[in-house]
């Protein structure tokens, strides 16, 4: 009988009969220590070759995605970048559109104006003699250099600067406004139902503003008075005040007709009143109407960095504020 012993896991003592020719005569002992690490050897290094190979085979993963993955972000950043340029061109399309129909529309408004300076300029020369020859000479010298403006004006959407405000011009509010009434408003060929009290404070400084810029402002105003009042008799209040101690200049054009709607008084998202927006008219009919106030506002506030408001009366009536501040 062959016995086995185990000493702990790895040593086994085992213990053979010896019996030569039939004659038991002892035992035959191994000691057996089985040597494993060949094997374990083995199993590592095939460990070994499998994890190299899954790791290459994820790091050649990972490359491929990384370079997929930056090819599509690179394709995606130029798509979104034609479509932005794309987008870009067609915003500037439309509002290249927009400031043409803008634009077009000011120059009716604008030439309807002239329309009616010219008017006046051939009437002047029809009468023209030499008891009146140097009055008509300078009212027409306004005159035209008025309508010049308007052709400028027609040349360029946004003027420089230097041609609206500049120290150069010194112009006296005060007579420009008596020269619209007198020359603009109270010179028709028939019976006005309105008339005009002037109350224009002399120590009133001139301006920085060009003279026929001044014109475009205060006219648009006065013409709107006239038109939209609808009172028998109406009278226009066109007045100036200076406040020295703010030196603030501030011009008043109103009238004591129906005043305007409230509606039209009610301020949008940007805080401008709906009287001054494009298209917006103070009179019934509104076909070609609503550029007035618009273009007052817009040069006056834009170009000359005056403050412009307009309100209701409590006795009736309404007016325009236009705030002036003056150099030091």
């Amino acid at each position: 009988q062959i016995f086995s012993i185990a000493e702990g896991d790895h040593i086994f003592h085992v213990f053979v009969p010896f019996v030569p020719k039939g004659e038991y005569v002892g035992a035959v002992y191994v000691k057996n220590t089985p040597d494993f690490t060949f094997i374990t050897r083995e199993i590592i290094t095939s460990y070994d070759e499998t994890a190299l190979i899954f790791a290459s085979l994820i790091i050649l993963g990972l490359l491929a995605m990384f370079y997929i993955s930056s090819y599509t972000v690179k394709e995606r950043d130029e798509a979104q970048e034609q479509l932005y340029r794309e987008r870009e061109q067609y915003l500037l399309e439309v509002i290249d559109r927009e400031k043409e129909a803008l634009f077009t529309r000011r120059i009716y408004h604008t030439h309807h104006k002239a329309e009616k300076v010219m008017g006046f300029i051939k009437e002047d020369l029809r009468n023209l003699d030499k008891e009146n020859i140097e009055a008509i000479k300078q009212r027409v010298n306004r005159y035209a250099n008025f309508v010049s403006r308007v052709i400028y004006d027609m040349k360029w959407y946004d003027p420089p600067l230097q041609t609206i405000r500049n120290p150069a011009f010194q112009t006296d509010l005060n007579e420009v406004l008596q020269f619209i009434i007198d020359h603009i408003f109270l010179r028709t060929a028939h019976q006005v139902n309105y008339q005009f009290r002037i109350d224009l404070q002399p120590q009133l400084p001139p301006v920085s503003i060009n003279e026929f810029v001044v014109w475009e402002i205060f006219e648009p105003l006065i013409q709107n008075c006239v038109e939209h009042g609808g009172e028998e008799n109406m009278e226009i209040r066109v007045r100036t005040v200076y406040s020295a101690p703010n030196n603030i200049a501030e011009v008043f054009i109103g009238d004591n007709g129906k005043g305007f709607a409230p509606e039209l008084l009610q301020k949008n998202e940007k805080g401008i009143k709906q009287l001054f927006l494009e298209s917006v008219s103070t009179k019934q009919i509104r076909e070609n109407a609503g550029y007035g106030c618009y273009i007052a506002y817009e040069i006056a506030r834009r170009r000359c960095g005056w403050d412009i408001d307009a309100e209701n009366l409590p006795g009736g009536g309404c007016h325009y504020v236009i705030k002036i501040p003056l150099p030091k």
